[in-house]
């Protein structure tokens, strides 16, 4: 009973008092067995599993919810690629990460810090278990590659720039007390979504001996050179993708594939397109590089495609003509006669391999289960030399476990971190549904979740839960937040409207400089065809969604009022201003919009919830985090504001110290989904028993 107590005490927190008492068919589940707020500090989940060259074992970061700290928590854990020898191999004060096996199969190399200690380079010899700090760094690595001999690691790290001072200040005299000096700022990108106000200076690569040393600096110079390195076989080059181009800064995806000399650090591009073309593979012999991108047509979604070509950068040709989903991750087999790859199909993330004339086939599905506050798809991979592959593999009612397969073979699922939890859990079920948009028939997909306990007979109350992005996509994954909404007593509907990634171009790019648009009468469309399976009550219709979905929200409320409530987390209420404050502005008016707000106002505003303000009588709660500078706070607030203007009801929810990842402390996920709940409990939403 402890989730009934928690979510009774929870609905004061809002002020005013808790109404009770509605007659309701479908309550607030009492079973003690429900999934509750507190079970969300008792989640785990796998994630970036490192398969052994031999394919024999596996190590990979094991993530908790850390009670006492509010934070996730990554600890190192290996497991046998048979499933047994399950055991850990950092210590339970070590927050440790980015795993990544020598060449060899002796040691592994991965990041680590402890509590008041930054992070470093840690290296572990896995036959006697002794492990050695080989770095003293002052900012935390990333990006760790061994080198080919198994001496040498490369990395990215930041290295801060000297500011210079902007104006010549008067010194305080000895022991005053004055206030800090101004911040000047003449950066384009100056502040970062979860990094706050940006320090100055750039991502470069450097390289560590495997014993320990002092590492050096490879790259100098204004460019970012972030994101995993590729070693050569001869060890003297290391292949990267980067954006070095005088304009970057207002063209942010036009990266090109680069060999950087590591002895002179001399940089030599190898593609030049007009694009992105990044994710860089090397074949074993170090004959043909792999790498993603596309032609840049500067539209909202655009497929990204898998590339190969010579070691110099010549004879580049597409390998996966035809095939209209996102390559990612591209790594080649030992043979160096196939590229394995991670893609999304229509909502599922899967495994796939394609020959180098083009043939391809899935190695493995159910990838994915690193994304637990909402069911979006996420999920990755590795490879050995035998051609085993070890994945993160998730189901509708479980976060990330460890599995490995082969091409042709059953994948085999390695752990179970979450059964001792769900082994006494009632989760809501989870149902794939398709039907067609009310716009141009065009098929939509999308999930049901029904309550524990569900019974067709009764009449239940619908959420409706929309995804962000808005490229991007849900799929049949545990969530965290929609599985909390299930076992309060709701049917949870959530779908892939067009704009959606992980369908094809032609319907990911469908909202191009119409959003929202015609995604409205698909999710509408969605909301009906559950009304005609007879057990949603259609006078308690709800409706929530975070960043594109908060979009969308707000959008619903000024286009209709079939909802009896509504909370928009995180939206984007005003583009014009938002072009204009948000973190990502150069790529958001490039890629989102005709032009520059000032010489396309009409469409801006057009494409704006605040435009339809004055249609809104649905009750709306805003709910942002305070430190969110992708869809910032004034976002809200002038909703909130508009809303007072015209009396209806409405509440403004700051999430303090969160990021646009409102989610990222489990604490702020519970508080979410609590807040959600009442405001949907205020409005005839169902009433815990007290």
């Amino acid at each position: 009973m402890r989730g009934v107590r928690l979510l009774a005490v929870i609905g004061l927190v809002l002020g005013g008092l808790v109404l009770s008492g509605r007659p309701a068919q479908a309550q607030y589940a009492q079973d003690s067995l429900a999934f509750d707020l507190e079970h969300v500090f008792d989640l785990e989940y796998a994630a970036d599993p490192q398969i052994s060259p031999s394919g024999d074992r596996v190590v990979y970061a094991r993530t908790v919810m850390d009670k006492m700290d509010d934070r996730r928590a990554s600890r190192l854990w290996a497991v046998n690629a048979d499933g047994s020898g399950h055991r850990p191999i950092t210590a339970p004060e070590t927050n440790a990460s980015q795993p990544r096996w020598s060449p060899s199969g002796d040691r592994v190399a991965y990041v680590a810090s402890t509590e008041g200690d930054g992070a470093e380079v840690f290296v572990r010899w896995m036959d006697t278990g002794q492990t050695a700090r080989i770095t003293q760094l002052e900012e935390s690595p990333s990006g760790l590659s061994w080198g080919p001999e198994g001496d040498r690691l490369a990395f990215s790290m930041f290295v801060p720039a000297e500011p210079e001072p902007f104006a010549r200040m008067p010194s305080p005299p000895e022991g005053a007390d004055w206030a800090e000096r101004p911040d000047v700022i003449d950066q384009t990108y100056y502040r970062s979504d979860g990094g706050g106000y940006t320090e100055r200076g750039h991502t470069q690569l450097f390289v560590v001996s495997a014993s320990g040393g002092t590492p050096r600096q490879i790259t100098t110079g204004p460019y970012d050179h972030g994101g995993a390195p590729t070693w050569t076989p001869d060890g003297e080059t290391l292949l990267i993708s980067a954006n070095r181009h005088a304009d970057r800064r207002l063209d942010p995806l036009n990266t090109e594939v680069y060999a950087v000399d590591v002895a002179s650090g001399a940089v030599t591009a190898l593609t030049t397109r007009q694009g992105p073309d990044g994710d860089v593979a090397l074949s074993p012999d170090g004959s043909t590089i792999a790498y993603t991108g596309f032609d840049d047509r500067e539209q909202g979604y655009q497929v990204t495609k898998l590339y190969v070509m010579d070691r110099d950068g010549t004879n580049a040709r597409l390998l996966t003509e035809g095939f209209d989903r996102d390559v990612q991750n591209p790594t080649f087999t030992a043979d160096g006669e196939h590229i394995v790859f991670r893609y999304v199909d229509e909502g599922s993330t899967k495994i796939g391999r394609v020959a180098l004339d083009g043939g391809r086939r899935v190695v493995a599905e159910h990838v994915g289960g690193t994304s637990i506050g909402r069911p979006y798809t996420s999920g990755s991979f590795s490879l050995a030399s035998n051609g085993r592959v070890a994945f993160t593999h998730a189901t509708p009612q479980r976060p990330a476990d460890v599995a490995v397969a082969q091409a042709g073979r059953e994948a085999q699922v390695l752990t179970a971190l979450n059964d001792d939890l769900f082994g006494q859990v009632d989760l809501g079920s989870v149902e794939q549904i398709t039907y067609e948009s009310s716009h141009d028939g065009r098929t939509i997909e999308g999930w049901i979740v029904t309550p524990p306990g569900f019974d067709a007979s009764q009449e239940y109350p619908l959420v409706l839960e929309i995804h962000g992005g808005p490229f991007a996509s849900y799929g049949p994954y545990f969530s965290a937040e929609v599985q909390l909404y299930a076992a309060a007593g709701y049917v949870v509907l959530y779908t892939n409207p067009r704009g959606s990634t992980s369908y094809g171009q032609d319907f990911g790019n469908a909202i191009h400089h119409d959003y929202p648009g015609h995604d409205y009468d698909d999710l509408m469309s969605g909301v009906d065809a559950v009304l005609e399976r007879g057990y949603v009550d259609a006078d308690r219709l709800y409706v929530t969604g975070g960043s594109g979905g908060g979009v969308l929200t707000s959008w619903i409320v000024g286009h209709t009022d079939r909802f009896r409530a509504a909370v928009a987390a995180k939206p984007v209420i005003n583009w014009y201003s938002w072009a204009l404050t948000a973190d990502m502005y150069p790529y958001g008016v490039k890629y989102w919009f005709p032009g520059l707000p000032w010489n396309h106002e009409e469409h801006y505003m057009d494409r704006s919830p605040l435009s339809y303000v004055d249609n809104v009588t649905t009750p709306t709660m805003l709910l942002t985090g305070a430190n969110d500078y992708r869809t910032p706070m004034s976002e809200s607030e002038q909703f909130y504001q508009a809303l007072k203007l015209r009396e209806v009801e409405t509440a403004l929810v700051r999430v303090p110290g969160a990021s646009h990842s409102i989610a990222a402390r489990p604490s702020h996920l519970a508080a979410k989904a609590a807040h959600v709940l009442e405001w949907f409990r205020r409005h005839g939403g169902p009433t815990p028993e007290q």
